[in-house]
């Protein structure tokens, strides 16, 4: 287990995320939501994004369209 620690905010800071809040989620994982876009990109991630870049320009991609039809939808 994690170790845990309280933090000091304002009632303000609060009722603000309580309005993010979805029912049966913790604190931590709304303040986690916001803090995540923010961090490094790890180099795996980095990585995995210059493959995907690559791919695109060999075509080697699905469209939006095709995969609402091959579904049917």
């Amino acid at each position: 287990m994690q170790s845990q620690t309280s933090i000091r905010i304002s009632t303000e800071l609060l009722n603000a995320l309580k309005e993010f809040k979805e029912k049966n989620e913790s604190y931590e994982e709304v303040i986690w939501d916001f803090i995540e876009p923010h961090l490094e990109l790890s180099e795996e991630a980095k990585k995995d994004i210059e493959v995907s870049l690559e791919e695109y320009k060999r075509g080697e991609f699905v469209t939006w369209e095709e995969i609402k039809e091959n579904l049917g939808i």
